[in-house]
């Protein structure tokens, strides 16, 4: 990363991980947060915040096995030292010191109100206490951070201290302050004047926005702060967070990208990818899209039969006002329904399979995602199990083995010390080139068990599977009326021991139908990226 200045230079910090946690409803798991991780990384996020180390166990696991980082900083976020206690006798800072994060953000009050009726301390020693963490801190991590809690009310309360307070950072160490709308009640004018008043005192290019979105204007209001002379913003994808949420950083991006003209370590070759990460958050989190989300949604370049689709058959920039694949979308004339084949060959290209796209099997490909989208299954969290029905669709995918039986039955009983137990029991039937074969294996649930009686045949064939690892599985209901009749979509993330992580999906009426098409994907998505040769028998 490229820290040397440069005024048209947007540093991006993500904040999903933590502030996108406390999401009425969004409960990240380790291995939640391990995947956004990657995919931010893999788009080209500045500073990646992955939560509150000591604050909770999913935070200490995170923190502990963090994925690696190419792109992106990791950051831990935590407070200030509290009244009373030295910065290196402080347990709080000491948790988010000790981690493997390049760079810590801190928060500390800004507003004197807040000082004096929450801390109940003077505000001289509120200052000295983000001067002592702030200096402490920069001897332990690359980078040290202060988040202003509060910072616009404070500095319209009481502009000396809320300055004196970024000082205090500033002159002791720290990268950036970051001038944070806690509660999202500053609208975009107020903004533009405060950080303007800021970077008048303080560089612009040490100067971070974080804001939340209780009038409707985070992102206009994050714009705001940038033109300002802000030059980190802070967001969450999809605008996660609690109350209304935070600035949508799937907007912020290339309206800073496309509309302003400012250079991000996001590429305008990763902004395609920002319509993938958009839905893939929300499939990991079993939420269905925003249809009608700014530059991602699947209604944002949607145009309806009669004259605004014919003007845009005629000149998209009638009523697009960015070309859909810049961002990964699509155009979606609802009359027609032509879409889908610029995206199917963009796809290609991120899994580097190379074919003419007049080559006829494309458009039965188009049709086919089509068709299994409009059954349920959802292929942006899934990206395993679309490059094997791309392959599949083309030829290219060997047939590894054939399942041609299964049955999985569950026992719920009382055991001789009665203790209530479940167990799972699966009989698979397999063919491995020409010979058949057939295994039992017990797990403590239905997927497990069945994974386990496949894998009983299917490592001595094919020994690299040893190291296949199942890490999340996920089902979702699509038809929730139906009861328990209902069409179910299972989602299964696998890693293996080269370190390599994917996700594949299978949908049925019958949740272990799904569960073991997604499985099925999983064990042949490894074996074909392992290279390895199928059993002839």
């Amino acid at each position: 990363m490229n820290d040397t200045m440069n005024d048209n230079r947007i540093y991006l910090f993500d904040t999903t991980l933590r502030d996108g946690a406390q999401t009425q409803g969004v409960d990240f798991n380790p291995a939640d947060k391990a995947l956004i991780a990657r995919e931010l990384n893999d788009v080209g996020i500045d500073y990646i915040e992955g939560g509150w180390p000591g604050a909770n166990p999913t935070d200490d696991a995170f923190f502990a096995d963090p994925p690696p980082m190419t792109r992106s900083k990791l950051t831990a976020f935590g407070m200030t030292r509290r009244p009373g206690r030295s910065a290196d006798n402080d347990p709080g800072l000491t948790a988010i010191l000790g981690t493997k994060a390049d760079c810590v953000c801190m928060v500390g009050k800004a507003w004197d109100f807040h000082v004096d009726v929450a801390l109940e301390i003077d505000l001289e020693e509120n200052i000295q206490m983000i001067a002592d963490s702030v200096k402490h801190a920069a001897t332990k991590v690359s980078e040290v951070m202060f988040d202003a809690e509060h910072f616009f009310d404070g500095y319209k309360a009481n502009p000396e201290f809320a300055l004196g307070c970024l000082k205090a950072a500033i002159d002791n160490g720290a990268r950036w302050v970051v001038l944070c709308d806690t509660n999202g009640g500053t609208l975009p004018d107020e903004v533009e004047c405060i950080v303007s008043e800021v970077c008048a005192e303080i560089p612009g290019d040490k100067v971070g926005i974080h804001t939340h979105n209780d009038t409707g204007n985070a992102v206009a209001n994050t714009l705001a702060a940038v033109r300002a002379g802000a030059r980190q913003v802070q967001g969450t994808i999809n605008g996660l967070g609690e109350r209304c949420g935070n600035a949508n950083l799937i907007s912020v991006i290339p309206s800073l990208v496309l509309k302003m003209g400012y250079e991000t370590n996001v590429s305008k070759e990763d902004l395609h990818k920002l319509t993938h990460l958009s839905r893939m958050l929300d499939e990991r989190l079993n939420r269905q899209p925003d249809r009608g989300a700014p530059y991602v949604g699947e209604s944002a370049f949607a145009h309806k039969g009669g004259l605004h689709a014919s003007a845009v058959e005629k000149d998209p920039r009638t009523y697009e006002h960015v070309e859909p694949g810049v961002i990964g979308n699509q155009r979606h004339i609802v009359v027609s329904d032509q879409s889908g084949r610029s995206n199917i060959l963009a796809r290609f290209r991120d899994i580097g399979l190379d074919i003419d796209p007049k080559n006829p099997k494309v458009g039965r490909l188009v049709e086919l995602v089509k068709e299994q989208e409009f059954d349920g299954y959802a292929y942006d969290g899934a990206e395993a199990s679309f490059e094997l029905l791309a392959r599949r669709t083309l030829g290219t995918v060997s047939d590894y083995f054939h399942c041609t039986h299964f049955r999985v039955i569950d026992e719920r009983r009382w055991n001789a010390k009665g203790d209530l137990i479940t167990l799972s029991e699966a009989t698979v039937k397999l063919d491995v080139g020409k010979e058949p074969y057939m295994t039992v294996a017990e797990g403590n649930g239905p997927v497990n068990a069945l994974d386990a009686a496949m894998r009983k045949v299917l490592v001595g064939h094919y020994p690299t599977l040893e190291s296949l690892r199942l890490i999340d599985y996920k089902v979702r209901i699509l038809t929730p009326g139906d009861g328990t009749r209902a069409v179910t979509r299972v989602m299964i993330e696998s890693a293996d021991g080269e370190g390599r992580h994917w996700s594949t999906v299978g949908v049925s009426t019958n949740i272990i139908d799904a569960s073991y098409n997604a499985l099925r994907d999983s064990i042949v998505y490894k074996l074909f990226r392992d290279g390895a040769e199928p059993h002839h028998g």
